[in-house]
This record gives C-alpha cells, sequence and structure tokens, in this order.
C-alpha cells in the first residue's frame, strides 16, 4: 500500500513539468494581441489624407463657359436678350468692362481699308508745325469700315475739369467689342468754353484710340514726320501788329494765309 502511492506521487511530481509548460503555452497564446503587436510606425503627411480621384476629362464639345462677373451689370434685366442655347445674355457695363478684347481680327478687307496711306491733302498742319488729321476723317474712315452704329466711343470716367485744361477717358468699341481706351484733353480760357473743351476731350480720345487699328498711323511716325515736313511745309516770319513780337508759323507749301493779328515780315 505503501508502495503504492509512493509511485503515484512520483508519476505526479514527473507530470507536473509538462502541465506548467502547457498552461504557459496556452496563456501565452490567449493573450490580447495589443501586446504581441510591433510598434506602429508614424504616418506620414501624406498618409493623413484620403487619396483623390483622378478628375474625369470633360469632352471639348459638352464644356460650356459661361461665366457672370462684374463685367455685367444689369439689375434691371433692361437688356437681358436670349442666347442661341436659350440662356440669359447681358449687356457689358462697358465702365468696367474689356469684354471681347482680341477675341477675334477685322477682315482682310477692313484690314486693308484701315491701313491704307493718308492722303496727303487730309493733313493738316498747326502754327507750331504740328502735323494731325483732322477728327472728322477718323470718323469718315470708321464709318466707312465698320459702318455707321458699328462702332462707339463710350466715356469711361466723369469729365475732369482743372483750371485750363479739360481731360476724360474713353473706350473705343466696335462690333460689341473693346478694342482701345485713351484719355482725351482740350484746353478752355474761360467757364462759357467748356462745352467745347468737352467735346474736344472726345474728339482726342478717337485719334488716340485709332492709333491702335492703324488708322493715321504715319502721324506717329518719325520718318514720315520729318519728310512731310521737308517737303509739304514751309515756315515764314509774322510780327504781331500790337506787341510787335516777331515769331514763325508754319504752313502748307502754297497755303501761306497770314491772318490778324499777325502780318509778314522779314
Amino acid at each position: 500500500m505503501l508502495l503504492s502511492r509512493r509511485v503515484v506521487l512520483a508519476a505526479s511530481a514527473r507530470a507536473l513539468p509538462q502541465r506548467t509548460q502547457f498552461a504557459a503555452r496556452f496563456y501565452a497564446a490567449d493573450a490580447s494581441p495589443e501586446t504581441e503587436k510591433p510598434a506602429a510606425k508614424a504616418d506620414s503627411p501624406a498618409s493623413r489624407w484620403p487619396k483623390s480621384k483622378a478628375a474625369t476629362p470633360v469632352p471639348v464639345g459638352l464644356a460650356v463657359y459661361d461665366p457672370l462677373t462684374m463685367v455685367y451689370n444689369d439689375p434691371d434685366n433692361s437688356t437681358e436678350s436670349k442666347s442661341a442655347n436659350g440662356g440669359a445674355t447681358l449687356a457689358p457695363d462697358w465702365t468696367n468692362s474689356f469684354y471681347g478684347i482680341s477675341t477675334k481680327p477685322v477682315s482682310k478687307e477692313q484690314f486693308k481699308h484701315l491701313v491704307t496711306p493718308l492722303d496727303v491733302a487730309d493733313i493738316e498742319v498747326k502754327p507750331d508745325g504740328i502735323l494731325y488729321l483732322p477728327e472728322i476723317k477718323y470718323r469718315r474712315k470708321l464709318n466707312e469700315t465698320f459702318g455707321p452704329m458699328g462702332w462707339g466711343l463710350i466715356p469711361k470716367s466723369e469729365a475732369v475739369v482743372g483750371s485750363s485744361i479739360v481731360t476724360r477717358e474713353y473706350a473705343l468699341i466696335i462690333d460689341g467689342r473693346f478694342v482701345a481706351q485713351a484719355q482725351g484733353e482740350n484746353n478752355y480760357f474761360g467757364p462759357d468754353q467748356l462745352p467745347s473743351a468737352v467735346e474736344g476731350c472726345k474728339s482726342n480720345a478717337l485719334m488716340r484710340c485709332c492709333k491702335d487699328i492703324g488708322i493715321g498711323s504715319e502721324l506717329w511716325d518719325p520718318q514720315f514726320l520729318r519728310w512731310f515736313k521737308k517737303t509739304h511745309v514751309e515756315e515764314v516770319w509774322v510780327e504781331h501788329t500790337v506787341t510787335k513780337k516777331k515769331r514763325t508759323i508754319s504752313y502748307k507749301k502754297g497755303m501761306v494765309q497770314v491772318t490778324y493779328p499777325y502780318k509778314l515780315t522779314k
């Protein structure tokens, strides 16, 4: 009996290490996954944002671009008209707009007409020798090229009146498109001359705007100016009949006509 107990105790002692090892393996397998995972790497800045999907290209034929910006100013829809696609088209506010600039060149026939050399007979000379083209010549050229009501001059600012000069900015609009803008100026010497001075600003601005489309471009060419003055202009000495001061006045050759208060002198 005593021998049997000793055999059982010895067998139990031999089995104890095996049970301990099995329990260790069991609890290790049942441990939380977080305790076994290696330390996570720090996320890069790019990995914090979701990847964007590739943009789908829009077919050119289906693209529609119809912006409505400060160029348009029509609060009461008084100038609204229907476009070909059924949308509303508003008239540009030309005081702020450059609508249509350089979107389409003139036709071949219009180009030839605009750059036709000036007729020498149309060029005039001021007493101080400055060459100029009368403003009516610019208007005729525009009417012949684009037709009456095919062009217009729009004021882009109010008239600025100084002590002896008036200035105002204008824009040249042709075929509903912005072409050029310029500051017109004119002198005046009394309140009664102010209306004419303001009108003179408009003509002066028109002359400067037409330079951009080639009308009268010779008058801005130094070589042409030197040639014209040498071949078509003459200077004469005159004397003021009251102050007796002498000076030279320029005229076109063969058209010398001295008027009061000056007279010819040597």
